[in-house]
């Protein structure tokens, strides 16, 4: 509970700065602006307004973020930071259009600017401001795992480009007297309705549910394994409720000697020590048993995953249990989402099974990796 109270202390901390310096840049570029006819640098003013009030949404959805669970919301109220960077993401879309409207209008009429040394200091400063600010504003993000900020971030870095193409304009108006200035804001109208779009499609995956990060995966289930009598540790779902709000479920490889008393003081350890160590709540833990007391069943487990294993889509084999007395044979296969057909393969898989071993009854399960790495390509 303290780190989250730190990280929304902090979160809030750098929005409040962002809000104080948008909104000093703001005013000043609105003045020069329009004291020199400038419609890239009035857009520019627009711009930093219109990020003072992502600030002002990220603070609120911070705040309603931070909300104790209740009746109708028990998984808390974490999501609400999506809600935010999403309507962050929207109000750079409508900013982005809005100046396009305008810069179109002004190549049909245009205006002749008319820079002054003041407007161009402005300007400059404006440059070196967001530049800083939206490497600090961005760093602070990917330090909380807070998308807003990291939008917020972006945004910045993307309107110290804005100005300095604004800045450069300005010098080409007045070395040559050719206005860029309705061109230039219809470019970068488009720049940042495509950075909005971006935005907002990251934040919309999220929503949707992402596969979990597999260093994390990859770690949780290293804290699994650590239990003494803990031979496998699988099957691993994490439900994102929140940057860094997690509620999941695993389940275990262990001996089928186990009673249901050593079985509830193991899974108590596991669920502390998983919650302790990455901040992760596991809601059910479930149990595959190991054959001990059978040493046939470990060779038809080598012989069974061996073969299952050389199917290129099979990504990994676990919960196998082989019970001679009733004669059937049970484990979960993962096939990857890369296969074409995950169904033919699961029974594809069946069928060599029930051949290898004619007299046993099968029950596999088609499982799932939830934690599967993607490629760049299915990112996109």
């Amino acid at each position: 509970m303290r780190e989250a109270s730190l990280r929304d202390k902090t979160i809030i901390r750098t929005s409040v700065i962002g809000i104080a310096a948008n909104v000093m840049l703001a005013a000043f570029k609105a003045i020069v602006g329009l004291l020199s006819h400038s419609i890239a640098i009035t857009l520019d003013a627009v711009n930093n307004f219109s990020d003072a009030g992502s600030s002002v949404i990220t603070i609120v959805g911070t705040k309603l973020a931070a909300k104790a669970p209740t009746k109708k919301h028990p998984f808390g109220h974490g999501r609400v930071e999506y809600l935010s960077a999403m309507l962050i993401s929207l109000i750079i879309i409508y900013a982005g259009v809005t100046s396009f409207q305008e810069s179109v209008r002004k190549i049909i009429t245009p205006v002749t600017p008319d820079y002054s040394v003041a407007s161009l200091i402005v300007v400059g400063v404006a440059i070196v401001v967001k530049i800083v600010l939206g490497r600090y504003v961005k760093s602070v993000g990917e330090k909380v795992n807070s998308d807003s900020l990291i939008n917020s971030g972006e945004d910045a870095t993307l309107d110290s480009v804005i100005s300095a193409s604004t800045f450069i304009a300005a010098i080409v108006f007045i070395v040559t007297g050719f206005s860029l200035e309705a061109w230039l804001g219809a470019i970068i109208s488009i720049v940042i309705i495509k950075s909005g779009i971006e935005m907002l499609r990251d934040t919309i995956s999220k929503l949707l549910g992402e596969s979990a990060d597999a260093e994390l995966a990859r770690s949780i289930k290293d804290t699994v394994l650590s239990f003494e009598g803990v031979s496998g540790a699988y099957d691993l779902i994490m439900n994102n409720y929140g940057p860094d709000r997690f509620n999941g479920s695993i389940h275990i490889e262990v001996p089928d000697t186990y009673t249901a008393d050593r079985l509830d003081v193991l899974i108590r350890e596991i669920t502390t020590e998983v919650f302790a160590k990455h901040n992760v709540v596991l809601t059910a833990v479930g149990i595959y048993s190991v054959n001990t007391k059978n040493d046939s069943a470990a060779k038809m487990r080598d012989e069974i995953y061996k073969k299952v294993r050389s199917n290129e889509y099979v990504l990994e084999t676990h919960g196998f249990y082989a019970d001679e007395k009733t004669k059937t044979v049970r484990f979960d296969i993962v096939v990857s989402f890369d296969a074409p057909d995950r169904r033919e393969v699961y029974s594809e898989i069946r069928s060599e099974m029930e051949k290898l071993y004619p007299d046993y009854t099968f029950q596999i399960a088609l499982d799932t990796d939830f934690t599967e790495e993607i490629s760049s390509s299915e990112e996109k």
